[in-house]
């Protein structure tokens, strides 16, 4: 069995032999680990590319733009304003439509500017989950180096902080569609009420943050330890969030679970 410093130096020749890298970057720990290394190894060779849509919060562009500017990678964003009908309509697999049209932007991106390669942070616990936005990417032949060198979610955080980078402990991120139950339409009014209510709650120092949206209804998510602040805060929540647009205001008891 591989021990870390073989899997990191596996992973270093795999970015190598590709000599050109376009790395597909949202600042979360998986890229930001893959962009790390692909500007270590590649120099100038090497971009990270962000897409900016509507379902991609103001608050985690800001932390990609920080990230990269630590890594000291080029970095491209590239603003995407509006979303397909199949992916408003959120069935189940709407990820893939998400991911279809990124993958086609990244592509015609890597074309014009002369890279043969596009790399993205799937490591190997995405598969023990179900993720339709790999079937997007895999059509689209996506480079997945931390799959390649077999690192796992775990592995990836303490690769980021053998690296020194400063996101290696930061909470999972997800798009803020995935707030909506399924095939319930996602409306640009929706996303907005989402981000705001996660923005105020991340004023109050909570570490993570999910409002799930139903019916107009919030449902708060922190991590279990930190239930006890919704209701030091209670009042100033509540008034918030019916301020943002939302009828009524729960909580999860149960509280968010990290992936492991």
């Amino acid at each position: 069995m591989e021990n870390l410093v073989e899997k990191l130096e596996k992973l270093k020749s795999l970015i190598k032999e590709k000599e050109k890298l376009i790395v597909s970057f949202s600042g979360g720990v998986d890229s930001s680990l893959v962009a790390k290394l692909a500007f270590d190894m590649l120099g100038r060779n090497s971009l990270a590319v962000t897409i900016d849509s509507p379902v991609f919060p103001r608050r985690e562009l800001e932390n990609a733009k920080k990230i990269a500017k630590e890594i000291g990678i080029r970095h491209k964003i590239i603003k995407e304003s509006s979303l397909g009908k199949k992916f408003l309509s959120n069935p189940r697999n709407r990820c893939y439509y998400c991911k279809k049209e990124e993958a086609e932007i990244l592509l015609s991106l890597a074309k014009e500017l002369g890279y043969k390669y596009v790399a993205d942070g799937v490591n190997t616990s995405d598969f023990s989950d179900y993720r339709p936005g790999i079937v997007a990417v895999n059509e689209a032949n996506f480079f997945h180096p931390l799959v390649e060198a077999n690192i796992n979610r775990k592995e990836v955080r303490l690769l980021a902080k053998k690296l020194g980078l400063s996101n290696y402990d930061m909470p999972s991120t997800t798009c803020l569609a995935s707030r909506i139950p399924h095939n319930e339409k996602i409306t640009y009014d929706k996303l907005t009420m989402i981000e705001r209510a996660e923005d105020f709650l991340f004023s109050l120092s909570f570490k993570q943050v999910r409002v799930r949206y139903n019916n107009k209804n919030a449902i708060i998510e922190v991590y279990p330890e930190e239930i006890h602040k919704i209701f030091v805060n209670r009042d100033r929540i509540v008034k918030a969030l019916k301020r943002i647009g939302f009828s009524k205001v729960t909580v999860d008891i149960e509280g968010y679970k990290e992936l492991i």
